[in-house]
């Protein structure tokens, strides 16, 4: 964790723990030059902290993303390297939020027939239990068997009964965060009543993938676990340090 000390990277981490971003993005929200951040962005994909991929809404772009999995291993091995006790755990079940209403989130992607489908029902699922979740797309498409098939078997999960909505149909109501998980829907997202916090999730379309039935579905199996990873930091995170707004 020695390289994340520089205060510069130190303030990438931060701002990519909030949303996966692109460079230009980053240049203007830690105030530094493009070629300097990605000089530093280029130190920490060797350490494997962050890691970038092309964007579906525009190939010449990319979207950066921490692995908040691997820097919480490394901040532990530090820890205990310093004394046994100080080994991090996080909050348990349900802790930080006694009695508190839930945390209204919507989950977009463009068809709402995979990905934030499945984000909408591991988010619900959580042991945390401070997400309300929802879900929708700007061009819904039916669910695919491959989504409710991963949810099912792999985290018991029935989607067997939902069914894909339009964005419009949730245009009058307030959220308390809006997550894309679709470069192209984060394009075209419109602005929700009482200004929610956005973030982005650049995760790619399973549906999109290509080989054997196998392969396609074991790209659904990444997915799911790429969103239970990320709404179990994020559930953490609300459960412990979420404001409503008034």
């Amino acid at each position: 964790m020695r390289l994340a000390g520089h205060p510069l990277r130190w303030n990438l981490l931060r701002e990519l723990g909030r949303s996966d971003r692109m460079v230009h993005e980053l240049t203007d929200l830690v105030g530094q030059p493009q070629n300097l951040v990605s000089y530093h962005l280029g130190k920490l994909r060797d350490a494997r902290l962050v890691s970038a991929q092309r964007s579906s809404a525009d190939r010449r772009d990319s979207y950066y993303t921490v692995d908040l999995t691997r820097i919480g291993h490394l901040l532990t091995a530090a820890g205990i390297g310093v004394h046994a006790g100080l080994r991090l755990t996080p909050p348990g079940p349900g802790a930080g939020r006694p009695g508190a209403a839930k945390v209204r989130v919507l989950f977009l992607c463009t068809g709402n027939s995979a990905r934030s489908q499945m984000a909408e029902a591991l988010a619900g699922a959580d042991s945390n239990e401070v997400i309300e979740a929802h879900s929708a797309g700007s061009h819904p498409k039916p669910l695919h068997p491959n989504a409710v098939r991963v949810m099912k078997e792999v985290y018991g999960l029935d989607l067997a009964g939902q069914r894909s909505e339009h964005l419009s149909m949730f245009a009058e109501e307030r959220f308390d965060q809006v997550i894309s998980l679709c470069d192209r829907v984060r394009e075209v997202c419109p602005e929700f009543p009482g200004q929610p916090e956005t973030m982005h999730w650049s995760i790619p379309d399973p549906a999109a993938a290509s080989g054997d039935k196998d392969a396609i579905y074991r790209t659904f199996q990444q997915t799911a676990h790429d969103l239970e990873t990320r709404i179990k930091f994020l559930s953490v995170s609300l459960a412990t340090t979420f404001n409503p707004k008034e």
